[in-house]
């Protein structure tokens, strides 16, 4: 339904695309700007563009732009939701379960099962009717992830993640024991030139901190338990800070984990990387958000395993 905007005081000659991301801070510029391109915003019978100019008085016309569907094609895969209201939900992801369709995926993603999973109930991320992902884990880690149903909610989320608001929070079992009970890695990550589907550490990369203590320490397994807290959101990040100070992930045979550096009773069929706790702001309420994810089966069987030996 069309609705009538008459631009406030104190605006003179101001782009379309700016007075309005001003006076609808809920919908972020360039979602305006979408909508200018698509002749959704009039001034009498004019339709304006992103670089028009309004000034007071002016009455404008808005019309929503219609939510176009998206090509995907939802699966029916049960979710294991720890949070859900109108604006987002939060997922404790399993492990094989990629996030994002791309090159090589199949229409069992992530993002399949929240089309199937909200159905009408997505108001549409950049005018697509789809879920809003902000962040990632990787195929194998398992755990909390937060995805945007409106594109208010993703963009409030998005600028926590850009401003490194969020609190996040992973269990990691470990080849070998530290010689301390905590520590920082702070080394910058960057695509590995030699091997271009990995991350690494690298000078001139994008700034990482990764900060860890240790939980639990398995003497006749030689692994430890580990708790990482990331204060950056780099691709493999907690993979290669670890691989950095001598103790890769158990599973992640990518970065340096070797079966006989430890005497584990059951072998990781995957990497062993659970993300646990996750703490933000609900965008639109400003509510605090305080989740844990339960530790997935295989995890929590290698644990119970060893504390027996």
């Amino acid at each position: 339904m069309a609705e009538t905007f008459i631009v406030p005081e104190g605006v003179f000659r101001s782009r379309a695309d700016k007075a309005l991301a001003a006076a609808f801070p809920e919908h972020s510029r360039t979602a305006w700007q979408r909508a200018l391109d698509r002749g959704c915003v009039k001034r009498g019978e004019d339709v304006l563009g992103r670089r028009d100019e309004v000034n007071t008085g002016d009455t404008l016309i808005l019309e929503p732009p219609e939510v176009t569907p998206t090509n995907l094609q939802p699966a029916a895969i049960p979710l294991d939701v720890l949070f859900e209201d109108e604006h987002l939900l939060v997922v404790n992801k399993p492990a094989g379960m990629v996030v994002h369709p791309g090159a090589g995926t199949k229409g069992d993603t992530l993002v399949h099962a929240l089309l199937a999973h909200c159905a009408g109930g997505l108001s549409g991320i950049g005018g697509v009717e789809r879920p809003g992902i902000v962040h990632r884990l990787d195929r194998e880690t398992t755990g909390a992830i937060v995805v945007a149903k409106t594109d208010s909610a993703h963009r409030g989320l998005a600028e926590q993640f850009a401003e490194r608001d969020l609190h996040k929070e992973y269990l990691a079992i470990v080849s070998g024991i530290p010689r301390l009970l905590s520590g920082t890695v702070d080394k910058p990550i960057d695509r590995d030139q030699r091997h271009r589907h990995r991350m690494a550490i690298a000078e001139g990369g994008r700034p990482a901190r990764t900060d860890w203590q240790l939980l639990e320490k398995f003497e006749t397994a030689k692994v430890s338990l580990l708790n990482c807290v990331i204060h950056t959101g780099r691709t493999h990040q907690v993979r290669i800070h670890l691989k950095s100070i001598g103790h890769p992930l158990a599973g992640d045979r990518v970065y340096g984990w070797r079966p006989h550096n430890a005497n584990l009773p059951i072998a990781p069929e995957r990497v062993m990387l659970h993300a646990f706790k996750l703490q933000f702001t609900h965008p639109i309420s400003g509510s605090d958000l305080d989740l844990e994810a339960p530790i997935p089966p295989d995890m929590s069987e290698l644990l119970s395993t060893m504390r027996q030996q």
